[in-house]
């Protein structure tokens, strides 16, 4: 994969406009709808048991987050994904906090046990969580990463047949074998509630135009990552109100130009 690829992708998620069903936390879905609309996406909120099945099957994309879990969403995510499994539509998986309470560890199980997930992505901790590797987390937030997040992701892509994304200070994506690093980023990103989540639904939004769910892992870190560098950048450190609102401003302003001058990543096996 090259950086013209990435830029390429991009070009082609605003193009198609893809249609983005989250079912994901409340404490986001304002900026996740912000951020998919900004990047040139389609997002689409449905809970209803009623109606989940339907609008699953003519997305382009699914996204399941277990942020702010209930029973009731928990039913809505397995009618949800079982209807795009049948139709061909991406799953991609973000297990919030899992590891923190037995009902979370439990609902990822579950999930993935019950579903066929295209992409896993998560902090470090949640990565190893899901496969049974125990690692701190508090509240849903992580601990210190420790240890070698290639390694987990290879680990984990293996383990539960799916791609691994685990984030954090450097980006690693992974399906077992091929490898790849991404180090675009802001610190300012960890100090944005949801930022995560936004990044789990632009890698489904990248999903819905490109087949190969570890090329639509890639360009979505990078062209995510670029665009936190710009808006950091763009607002001189004047803390994570203002970086929140240009973020989403870079989202919709980055340029193929920008992506080729920044994109930064490596793949380190094949």
């Amino acid at each position: 994969m090259n950086i013209y690829e990435i830029s390429s992708l991009l070009e082609k998620v605003r193009s198609v406009n893809p249609l983005v069903h989250n079912i994901t936390n409340v404490v986001v879905t304002n900026f996740t709808a912000n951020g998919l609309l900004a990047i040139g996406a389609s997002p689409v909120m449905a809970y209803a048991h009623e109606e989940v099945a339907d609008m699953a099957k003519i997305a382009g994309a699914l996204v399941l987050n277990m942020g702010t879990l209930t029973e009731k969403e928990v039913k809505s995510m397995l009618i949800s994904g079982k209807s795009a499994n049948e139709h061909g539509v991406p799953v991609i998986f973000d297990p919030v906090g899992v590891g923190a309470t037995p009902y979370r560890t439990e609902t990822a199980k579950k999930l993935l046990g019950e579903l066929n997930i295209s992409i896993i992505r998560g902090n470090a901790a949640e990565i190893a969580n899901t496969a049974g590797q125990q690692w701190e987390i508090k509240g849903v937030d992580a601990g210190e990463a420790r240890g070698n997040a290639s390694e987990l992701a290879g680990m984990v892509a293996k383990e539960l047949e799916t791609i691994a994304v685990i984030t954090g200070k450097q980006d690693v994506v992974s399906d077992g074998t091929l490898t790849y690093t991404i180090n675009n980023g802001d610190p300012y990103l960890t100090k944005v509630t949801g930022a995560g989540c936004l990044l789990t639904s632009v890698i489904g939004a990248f999903s819905a135009v490109e087949k190969d769910p570890v090329k639509a892992s890639v360009a979505a870190l990078v062209v995510y990552g670029a665009a936190a560098e710009m808006a950091a950048e763009a607002t001189n450190d004047k803390g994570p109100g203002t970086f929140q609102i240009e973020f989403l401003n870079s989202l919709y302003n980055i340029t193929a130009s920008d992506i080729e001058a920044r994109g930064s990543f490596e793949k380190i096996s094949k």
